[in-house]
């Protein structure tokens, strides 16, 4: 009877990280994205050769939406695995990989750097990958969690490295005056 009360209990503490950590990383998400116009909003967007397989726009925020949601959610199992030595790490990388998912909108769509967003990318990548291994060691649910978001950083670096090709003087497509360009 006690340890159906402690697995209640340890679930409530997950629930209550989660209800913290699942809105915020998707708030954070949509910040970025929202910080200049994307997908057919966007001028300079809408001007690029794009490959056959991009998806239409609602697929990317369904995707991402998803992505966040999850990535919440693992957070949330790490945070809560109050025991590992290795909590605090992943948690900064899992920082860290945020903070460079998060530059990758204003970069691409906002500064319209083609090349420097794939970059970005595969940094993405790496933080990611490097993220679901330490988060593997810890719970093995937060790690498959990251999956999906690894599968699309694959997919969406090999549309960027094809709009790359497609578009060798994407910066120039539309005049530095235009409202859909930031300066980074």
């Amino acid at each position: 009877m006690r340890e159906i009360a402690s697995k209640q209990q340890l679930r409530l503490a997950f629930l209550r990280w989660a209800m913290v950590t699942v809105p915020f990383i998707l708030l954070l998400g949509f910040a970025s994205a929202r910080l200049v116009p994307t997908g057919a909003a966007n001028r300079w967007y809408v001007a690029l050769v794009k490959p056959d397989q991009t998806p239409p726009d609602w697929v990317f925020a369904l995707v991402w939406a998803i992505i966040y949601i999850f990535m919440g959610l693992a957070l949330a199992m790490i945070i809560h695995a109050r025991g590992s030595k290795l909590r605090g790490p992943a948690i900064m990388l899992f920082a860290l990989q945020l903070v460079v998912n998060l530059i990758w909108s204003p970069l691409f769509f906002g500064a319209h750097q083609v090349f420097w967003a794939l970059i970005v990318m595969a940094v993405m990548f790496v933080l990611a990958f490097a993220t679901t291994l330490l988060f593997g060691r810890i719970r093995a649910a937060a790690a498959w969690l990251f999956v999906p978001y690894l599968a699309w950083l694959v997919f969406a670096g090999l549309l960027i490295l094809q709009i790359d090709q497609l578009n060798p003087n994407a910066e120039t497509l539309v005049p530095s005056s235009s409202s859909t360009q930031i300066s980074l």
